[in-house]
């Protein structure tokens, strides 16, 4: 289907990081074939048009770290510090799952996203199979994480899954599934696992993504347990020989962050997660200067509670300029960067998401400008960063592919995605 959105505000989140008025976009087998002024744009025979001067074009938005099914935990454990809440909660609570769980709660947390413009997610959760199941039906660009946490029985056997999964998925649904390799983190897989891990990613040349240095007391542990510090661990075993995309890299000291600055390492940057658990706050400002990519992500709906990508954008342009003193430390600019962009290169998409420009995937989002809170538009970026917010998204494709349009759902039944997960987090609360 060929579409043109014309005449829109397009903000590209290129090079130039463009903003072009009275813009036209052209949308030909799933890709952008042109993108500019209007009275520029060459013929074109669209199936649809969808434009007006209230809507302002954007690429989709990109999570880079999140554990979508966790939507069926939410508000089940809050106010709690991270170690009580993993162990004396969350993981009770995720010994009873099932795949078709997983499934649901996938569903569930792909609406939230889809309504609020997010078209990429890099998940890390069990049965992950069914979170690509959910993806591959309901449209939505996914790098979904073979997850391993080593105590729990059948590591080894799930490692060799892992990379079956990596085979069997990449490219899957016409190029949207791009699977991760996912270990937990440095204290929940030991050594021999971490080598083999690597030795998967090397094979198939997946990239792997964890979680590191969140808070004190896991460094500490970490330390203690291998001898230095997690950036430090994930260097010298080679997990840094190639991309590495670690959520949260909150505590981190001098040597690591030379050692981030020197390898392919990204940072899955999660504020609210990290101020709701109390772990702290991350030296963002930092890694910006060192030339560190850093992404945007919500975390787990479970610590957070929601998937809303415009909160974590806002709160990475306002957090930082608190924490540092300084207004200028992260700005409109590169915080709607790190949700485009920077994302795309955190999950190594950037030649086909993460701008508006010829050639790209037309993962596009519409917002809705004509609101008081929008008005008078004297900058498009500070609006979209420090003003718009999920409820102002209009409309949502993927591959040119509308999956919301004019606020309506094209791909899945709300109604009975939210039913369902009502149903099965009632169930899983009282077998905890």
């Amino acid at each position: 289907m060929e579409i043109a959105l014309s005449p829109v505000t397009a903000v590209c989140c290129d090079a130039e990081f463009q903003v072009l008025e009275d813009a036209t976009i052209h949308i030909e087998n799933g890709r952008i074939s042109y993108v500019g002024p209007q009275h520029y744009a060459p013929p074109f025979a669209p199936d649809e048009t969808l434009g007006g001067p209230h809507l302002v074009a954007m690429p989709g938005l990109i999570n880079t770290h999140t554990h979508a099914a966790m939507t069926l935990c939410r508000g089940y454990a809050d106010d709690m510090a991270l170690e009580p809440w993993l162990h004396d909660k969350i993981w009770p609570y995720e010994r009873n799952l099932e795949a078709h769980h997983v499934y649901v709660g996938t569903m569930l947390a792909i609406a939230e996203m889809i309504r609020g413009g997010t078209t990429t997610f890099c998940d890390m959760y069990f049965f992950e199979r069914e979170g690509v199941r959910a993806a591959l039906e309901t449209g939505m660009r996914m790098c979904p994480g073979a997850v391993l946490l080593g105590f729990l029985p059948q590591a080894d056997e799930k490692i060799a899954a892992a990379r079956d999964f990596v085979r069997e998925f990449r490219g899957a649904g016409d190029g949207r599934i791009t699977p991760f390799l996912a270990p937990h983190s440095l204290y929940t897989c030991d050594a021999p696992q971490w080598d083999k891990i690597i030795a998967v990613a090397r094979d198939t040349d997946a990239r792997i993504t964890t979680h590191a240095a969140e808070t004190r007391r896991e460094v500490a542990d970490v330390t203690a347990q291998w001898g230095q510090s997690p950036i430090q661990t994930l260097h010298k075993i080679g997990a840094l020989d190639a991309p590495l995309l670690a959520a949260h890299s909150v505590y981190t000291d001098e040597r690591d962050r030379e050692i981030m600055a020197a390898t392919p390492f990204f940072v899955a940057h999660n504020p609210q997660s990290n101020l709701k658990l109390a772990s702290g706050i991350a030296p963002i400002a930092d890694y910006l200067a060192r030339g560190i990519g850093v992404g945007l992500g919500p975390d787990g709906p479970a610590s957070n509670n929601n998937l809303d990508m415009w909160e974590e954008m806002r709160l990475a342009a306002t957090l930082h300029k608190a924490a540092t003193l300084d207004p200028t430390a992260v700005s409109a600019r590169a915080a709607l960067e790190m949700v485009t962009m920077g994302g795309a290169k955190c999950l190594g998409l950037e030649n086909e998401v993460g701008s508006l420009e010829i050639g790209k995937r037309a993962d596009i989002l519409l917002v809705d400008f004509d609101k008081p809170h929008l008005t008078p538009r004297h900058n498009v970026v500070s609006h979209l960063v420090y003003a718009a917010g999920a409820s102002d998204v209009h409309s949502v494709m993927v591959d040119g592919k509308w999956l919301l349009r004019g606020g309506e759902f094209r791909t899945l039944d709300v109604a009975r995605v939210c039913q369902e997960s009502e149903a099965i987090a009632r169930d899983l609360v009282q077998r905890a």
